[in-house]
């Protein structure tokens, strides 16, 4: 038995969510994200099992994870994901389930993901114009993410969140139409500061679209912003509502205005790597723990090790940063 403990690191933050990867698998190829043609996939048999992954997510929960996010890759190509998400919720201690999805196939399995137990999700759109959808995905899909996000509306779905990345000269003309569609369908449009994370190395500085900037540009479209007070200080997101209170904003400001002092999440990926950190250069070997027959107290020393190694943060702004030698569909988003 897996003795209960918080998951403390040497700068004293606490972990208590963890976000889980399913797939590295994608049915869009953003530009950003992914190249057009032959992404490299880690080989199917070693993809962890439903069970590896719950057996995992009860180990950590005993050590103090209540919250979990699953992503991928697109977690929807994952087959029967809602048996997954009915297995996470049944584990002691763990709260709170959400997603990240791009949308594609996020209609026909709503309703199976909203009887599983799912509530929160979150939906990657960058613009609400079909051309410039095909643009940045390389996927005539656009009709299909408005539907998802309509579906789960109409479930009951809640809360919705849109996540749009922020790359400069080319979102521009989203800003303002994504915040008044979120304001005329009470969902939360979060913007995310494009982040050295992409498959071809296409990254710089003077490419990221700052918060600053589109809080400008909202201002000058929309209405002020005002912060919204009595925030979770270890929210990623920094969040705004209107001064008319229509609408909540949210920024992602991993570039400008980096969140690593507050920061409580660890992340397991696919393939069964356990990061403390998205940037992370290392990582920890779990598949060969779960799939070697090692007992719970070992897995768990090995969550405990990774926490108490984890860096101050990710150093973007300094020349010390260091890109990680995977792209963000290998991670996990």
């Amino acid at each position: 038995m897996v003795e209960a403990t918080r998951l403390f690191d040497s700068f004293g933050r606490i972990h208590d969510n963890l976000r889980i990867s399913v797939t590295d698998r994608c049915n869009i190829r953003c530009f950003y994200c992914m190249p057009e043609t032959d992404a490299p996939f880690v080989a199917r048999g070693e993809i962890l099992s439903f069970e590896e992954i719950e057996r995992f997510v009860r180990i950590a929960a005993r050590l103090g994870i209540t919250k979990l996010r699953v992503t991928g890759g697109e977690p929807l190509v994952r087959k029967d994901l809602p048996v997954l998400i009915r297995m996470l919720r049944s584990i002691e201690g763990i709260c709170d389930i959400a997603l990240t999805t791009n949308g594609v196939l996020l209609a026909p399995q709503a309703e199976e993901l909203y009887e599983a137990g799912l509530r929160r999700i979150n939906v990657h759109l960058d613009t609400l114009d079909r051309q410039r959808f095909v643009k940045i995905t390389r996927r005539d899909e656009l009709d299909k993410v408005l539907e998802g996000i309509e579906v789960c509306r109409r479930m009951g779905y809640s809360p919705i969140k849109i996540n749009a990345v922020a790359v400069k000269n080319l979102v521009e003309p989203d800003i303002v139409p994504l915040a008044r569609f979120g304001r005329d369908h009470n969902i939360e449009v979060r913007y995310i500061e494009f982040m050295p994370l992409d498959a071809r190395g296409l990254w710089r500085r003077d490419k990221v679209l700052l918060a600053d900037d589109i809080i400008r540009m909202l201002t000058e479209g929309i209405g002020p912003l005002v912060e919204v007070p009595g925030r979770d200080p270890s929210a990623p997101a920094l969040e705004y509502r209107f001064a008319d209170g229509i609408g909540r904003i949210g920024f992602i400001a991993s570039v400008s205005r980096p969140f690593c002092l507050n920061c409580n999440r660890i992340r397991l990926t696919a393939d069964g790597k356990l990061r403390y950190c998205l940037f992370a250069i290392d990582e920890t070997d779990i598949k060969t723990l779960l799939r070697s027959g090692a007992p719970d107290e070992e897995i768990a020393r090995s969550i405990r090790s990774t926490v108490a190694d984890k860096w101050e943060g990710h150093e973007i702004n300094s020349s010390r940063f260091v890109a990680p030698p995977r792209p963000m569909y290998s991670i996990g988003g």
